[in-house]
């Protein structure tokens, strides 16, 4: 018999391109899609003509009787639809799987979280434009301890990272967690849907209807981790796989800490490289002039608070994100599941993702 996955998110850029990633290398299981309409379901389905085993579920975030009894159904439940930041089906699939599983037959889920976790410190001091401090570097195995029980309450994505992980603890038998945290995300979707990132595109974007990438005012030294998408999809399918794999399944290494494949400490940072965001403003500058978009166009300092303002291109969220510092060591997933991230730098993907952004607001080039 397939096994059944059920999956929140495939219509969005992660969940969309891990999607188009797992049915090419599986498509042999059963797949349960989330999604808010028949409209949504047709894209899915023009995407995917031949496909006899894609089924829908039709609801929101918010549809947690929907949610939670389609989590019951499935062997392994992938959440990449808001899943950093929604509550609410967050509870709904832990509630669903607890209750469709058992110690013989241990539900999986993995669940998408986000490095702008770590961005907490600056966030709570307002260090914003400011290079990281010495322990503002976060180690997913070795110091896995320190993300599973020392982060503050309030840091972004917590409150949603606490539930899976009480879920881990309160369910050891019959529940299996993973928390894959991607940092800036970069490349183009092959989804059947939303193809686009944020960050990049978002400074793209305001580079575009500025005239100027804005660079954090401050020391020009904020850096980010970054990965390819189609990277972060190849994680994702060897988690599944791992997820499907009684063997490797039950890997949780007795719950503690540097833990295992799943489990209370199963954390994995998706990282594949770190830039500055000085760098990147810098980058889309020359080459929006070398594409023709702009005559000519400069990165400089804008003030944080011309950066977050409501009328400002992009959205106060994202801008943030580039004021403040996010950093991780990868160790985890390369330890525990071989992976080695193989696509093309962020450097070589940002004349093609600003050419997209330029596509996108109707604006041509030379």
């Amino acid at each position: 018999m397939a096994p059944k996955l059920f999956i929140i998110g495939a219509t969005g850029y992660i969940g969309g391109d891990a999607f188009y990633a797992l049915y090419d290398a599986h498509p042999e299981y059963d797949y349960t899609l989330l999604v808010r309409s028949q409209s949504r379901a047709d894209v899915v389905t023009k995407a995917y003509p031949d496909a006899k085993n894609i089924h829908f579920v039709f609801g929101n975030l918010d549809s947690a009787d929907v949610i939670s009894k389609a989590a019951a159904d499935a062997d392994l439940v992938l959440h990449a639809g808001n899943s950093a930041d929604d509550q609410p089906s967050t509870k709904a699939i832990v509630d669903g799987l607890a209750k469709g599983h058992s110690a013989g037959n241990p539900g999986v889920y993995i669940h998408i979280s986000g490095t702008g976790l770590l961005t907490w410190y600056d966030d709570k001091n307002k260090r914003f434009g400011q290079p990281p401090l010495a322990d503002q570097t976060y180690n997913d195995y070795d110091g896995v301890e320190r993300l599973v029980s020392g982060m503050p309450e309030d840091a972004l994505h917590r409150d949603v990272d606490l539930i899976v992980l009480n879920a881990a603890a309160d369910h050891p038998d019959s529940l299996r967690t993973a928390i894959v945290a991607p940092p800036t995300i970069y490349g183009r979707g092959r989804g059947p849907s939303n193809q686009r990132s944020v960050q990049v595109p978002g400074m793209a974007e305001y580079l575009l209807k500025k005239g100027y990438a804005p660079i954090a005012e401050g020391s020009g030294e904020t850096i980010w981790d970054n990965v390819y998408v189609r990277d972060l999809s190849a994680l994702l399918v060897s988690l599944v796989e791992s997820g499907l794999d009684p063997e490797q399944r039950d890997n949780t290494a007795g719950n503690k800490a540097p833990g295992g494949i799943f489990g209370t400490h199963a954390y994995y940072f998706a990282i594949a490289r770190t830039h500055k965001w000085s760098d990147v403003a810098k980058q889309l500058a020359a080459s929006a002039v070398e594409q023709g978009f702009l005559e000519s166009a400069e990165a400089k300092n804008e003030p944080f608070d011309v950066l977050i303002a409501k009328d400002s291109p992009g959205n106060q969220g994202t801008n943030q994100t580039w004021a403040a510092n996010s950093h991780g060591e990868p160790v985890r997933a390369a330890k525990l599941l071989g992976w080695k991230p193989t696509g093309p730098s962020l450097d070589a993907t940002i004349p093609s993702d600003l050419a997209e952004e330029a596509k996108r607001l109707g604006i041509t080039g030379k």
